[in-house]
């Protein structure tokens, strides 16, 4: 995700001070590309592309220029040094929390995962390099996608992983970056995009909130990423998020690769019912869905009568590294991904979600109060997280802002 870190449970006691109006700040860059604008207004917009596809022979064939001293190349993720290359520019220099505590850290397993789905291309990873010594300074990714927007189905690509080197900031190299990923993207027919921030840019389709619930509350606590409330005691604390030790539900097991049909078949017709959702299909859905251990983790529930998978229940692991905490180095996070029922509650399905992660040792289970989550996010003792996660979408105005409720796409 393109998004700053919203992660810990809000604490603030103090209202904000009042931020500067959306509309009067200065986008020099964003201002400039085919994205609404908060002068567009909030509904009411003609739905479709804001400029229209031309011809790829129209298409600037050159790669845009860099300062002196750096040059393009592209990832070759099949190759485990290059891959081990984007993994330490992300681990010291991509997304931390804004009291720099904590510091995203996707495995090389999650990376490989993430950017090497179904139809990805190489020349959709390009890269910066130090001209002499060919040090990876910076980074941007696409990946093929399909999405559902209302009710036109729309081919395009997810934007992610745009990340510069800390000392290089200065150089405004991540607009040279969207650029170049946004011409290489329309080099090959696509002209549309979608991406997430947690900063606010001309203009968001949605906004929505993380929230956390504590596995491990003494561990969070003691690294701070929560807190323990006034008048309470430890104990109590972890009594309070005290988990059962087993999943409840009567057929929950892990999906296997024969249950990829009938789960995707379920997946696919529950996201009919939100107004913007990805549209799978059984290769997408395997890619995406299939456990991965220490990466994707699904599960469906089986009817113990009739065979038939009648629930899905999925979550990812994106941990983060601990900054100058001398006992713990990782705060094991679990992300919720896509989750459908059916036949049983959603409030069990994610309780017995909860179970399998604590199962899995991770800390916190964070969840967007997207798709139908917000139904259980308090009475599962859900805290929520002091920030907002933007969706937007490049070359496309989806005719009217969204309510959370009403998205149905988690963007890694």
């Amino acid at each position: 995700m393109l998004a700053l870190m919203q992660m810990r449970i809000q604490q603030m006691e103090n209202p904000p001070q009042a931020a500067v109006p959306p509309e009067e700040k200065e986008f020099k860059f964003w201002n400039t590309q085919p994205v609404r604008q908060f002068k567009d207004g909030d509904s009411g917009e003609l739905e479709g592309p804001i400029e229209a596809a031309v011809p790829v022979s129209e298409i600037r064939q050159e790669p845009y220029k860099l300062p002196a001293g750096f040059e393009w190349d592209e990832l070759d993720l099949n190759s485990t040094d290059e891959l081990d290359q984007l993994y330490n520019l992300l681990n010291e220099n991509y997304v931390e929390d804004d009291d720099n505590m904590f510091r995203f850290d996707y495995s090389r397993e999650f990376l490989a995962w993430a950017l090497k789905p179904p139809g990805w291309k190489r020349v959709w990873h390009p890269c910066v390099r130090n001209a002499k010594n060919k040090k990876l300074l910076a980074f941007i990714s696409a990946i093929p996608a399909h999405m559902r927007m209302n009710e036109n189905d729309q081919p395009l690509v997810e934007i992610n992983f745009l990340c510069v080197h800390k000392k290089l900031r200065s150089h405004r190299l991540a607009p040279v970056l969207i650029k170049e990923i946004t011409r290489r993207v329309n080099c090959e027919g696509i002209f549309q995009a979608s991406y997430t921030a947690g900063v606010l840019l001309p203009k968001p389709i949605a906004k929505c909130r993380y929230w956390h619930r504590s596995l491990h509350p003494k561990k969070l606590i003691d690294v701070r990423f929560s807190h323990l409330p006034r008048g309470q005691t430890m104990a109590r604390q972890v009594k309070k998020f005290k988990l059962p030790q087993a999943p409840v539900t009567a057929g929950m097991r892990e999906m296997q690769e024969a249950d990829v049909a009938a789960a995707c078949a379920l997946t696919v017709e529950y996201l009919k019912k939100f107004n913007i959702a990805p549209v799978f299909n059984e290769e997408d859905f395997k890619h995406w869905l299939l456990p991965r251990d220490g990466v994707i983790y699904t599960y469906v529930v089986e009817n113990p009568e009739t065979k038939a998978i009648t629930d899905v229940i999925s979550f990812y692991s994106l941990p983060s590294t601990i900054v100058g905490n001398e006992k713990y180095k990782t705060l094991n996070a679990a992300y919720s991904y896509y989750n459908v029922s059916t036949e049983t509650p959603m409030n069990v399905l994610m309780n017995d979600a909860l179970i399998l992660a604590k199962q899995a040792d991770f800390d916190v289970f964070n969840a967007l109060d997207l798709m139908d989550n917000a139904g259980f996010l308090e009475e599962l003792l859900f805290g929520q997280g002091d920030g907002y996660l933007h969706y937007y979408l490049y070359n496309y105005k989806l005719g009217r802002d969204l309510d959370a409720g009403n998205v149905g796409l988690v963007l890694l």
